[in-house]
């Protein structure tokens, strides 16, 4: 029989999805989970969004641009100008959501070995897209007890090879829910200036940050220009993630003629996507305030509920709706699937993305998981019992 792919083989299972069918067989027990496990809003998508599509009339739905509708691209241009961000409609790639992005930044931009700096934890899809690419993450560590804040520019220099291409970083964070300040990201630019290196950045949770804080793009890093990519999707910002509309944007004319060429051999984006996303940027700013207002009364009820419980420690994000708990258990793949499989209280149990996934190396974050604050508070409350109950019991426990 053939032998699969070595690019197959070493790539790992999502953490987030790959305790679903233990989650699906829970339910047909007639248990009630609740999903923390993945960054799915049950916010509604923006009414006016979605009846563009509901009234969109296309006798003959064809390929758009490569790049994407000039109509929707130019009400991005739109978008971006108001968040601070000066792009041109030449200087856009839509893509189909922001994965098909991140694999024309790894493959316009790195060969086969060539070496990506990623801070971590990170959202588990870098290392399955560096897998695909045939690139070597070199991980470097952020901690719980500060919060999960940049390392420093001495921990970045020490994995700088030869071999080194790029830096990668999401803001707001994924899983941790860190914030990078406009400190920390003119420390990734002085980096990637001095050795020459592509910074990729992540921003889907733009909209998402609290407590009065505001986001700093890497796009403003103007001394720069052309070491920067930035990656952009409507999946979270609209609560739209089911659309597969992400974007592709750089100033460097080499690095994105040579995306292109991918969006040229995947053909186009998808049609009634870039409708909604071009309907979606007109959403009034109210939207944002209400849904910002929600996630911050959502945040609070998991990190205050988490933290009173004996022995767990969550620290307090300041963007996206993620958060990184540390727990008093032995094992978080193991408890995660205990959860599912064995325990339940008052006929319901609870579903996290165990942190192991989102490290590098195996060992690393064993008592940790990712908490997903996507539900409403009232489930929450409940969500944070069912935790606090099932760690009384977990064969597990560690202290």
């Amino acid at each position: 029989m053939p032998k699969i792919s070595q690019k197959g083989a070493s790539m790992q299972s999502s953490p987030i999805r790959k305790l679903v069918p233990f989650s699906d067989a829970a339910k047909a027990r007639g248990i009630h989970v609740y999903h923390l496990n993945i960054g799915q809003p049950d916010i509604e998508t923006p009414k006016g969004a979605r009846d563009a599509v509901r009234n969109a009339d296309i006798p003959v739905i064809a390929y758009s641009h490569s790049a994407g509708n000039l109509s929707y691209r130019k009400k991005l241009v739109e978008y971006y100008h108001s968040v601070g961000i000066e792009v041109t409609t030449d200087e856009i790639i839509v893509t189909t959501g922001g994965s098909e992005g991140l694999l024309f930044a790894f493959n316009s931009c790195m060969d086969q070995g060539d070496e990506i700096i990623i801070p971590e934890p990170f959202y588990a899809n870098y290392n399955a897209f560096a897998s695909m690419c045939g690139v070597v993450v070199k991980p470097i560590i952020s901690t719980i007890e500060d919060g999960f804040a940049l390392p420093s520019i001495e921990d970045f220099e020490k994995v700088i090879t030869p071999k080194t291409k790029a830096i990668m970083i999401c803001n707001p964070n994924n899983p941790t829910g860190y914030l990078y300040s406009k400190e920390e990201i003119l420390k990734l630019g002085e980096i990637a200036k001095k050795h020459d290196l592509f910074l990729f950045a992540d921003e889907v949770y733009r909209e998402f940050c609290y407590d009065g804080v505001k986001h700093f793009s890497v796009m403003e890093l103007t001394d720069i220009a052309d070491n920067v990519v930035l990656l952009d999707s409507v999946s979270k910002r609209y609560s739209a993630c089911g659309v597969r509309v992400g974007a592709f944007i750089t100033h460097n004319k080499e690095v994105y003629d040579t995306a292109m060429k991918m969006a040229q051999a995947r053909l186009s984006p998808p049609s009634y996507g870039q409708i909604l996303g071009e309907a979606a940027v007109d959403t009034p700013k109210e939207y944002f305030e209400s849904v910002n207002k929600e996630y911050v009364a959502r945040r609070n009820t998991i990190v205050n509920g988490v933290n009173a419980i004996p022995g767990c420690f969550v620290p307090m994000p300041k963007g996206a709706f993620y958060c990184v708990a540390r727990l008093p258990i032995d094992d978080s793949d193991r408890f995660c699937r205990w959860l599912l499989e064995e325990f339940s209280y008052n006929g319901a149990t609870v579903m996290f993305a165990p942190a192991t996934g989102f490290y590098s190396k195996k060992g690393q974050g064993v008592n940790e998981v990712r908490i997903s604050y996507c539900l409403n508070v009232s489930d929450l409350e409940k969500a944070v019992e069912c935790l606090r109950e099932a760690l009384k019991v977990y064969p597990g426990r560690t202290n």
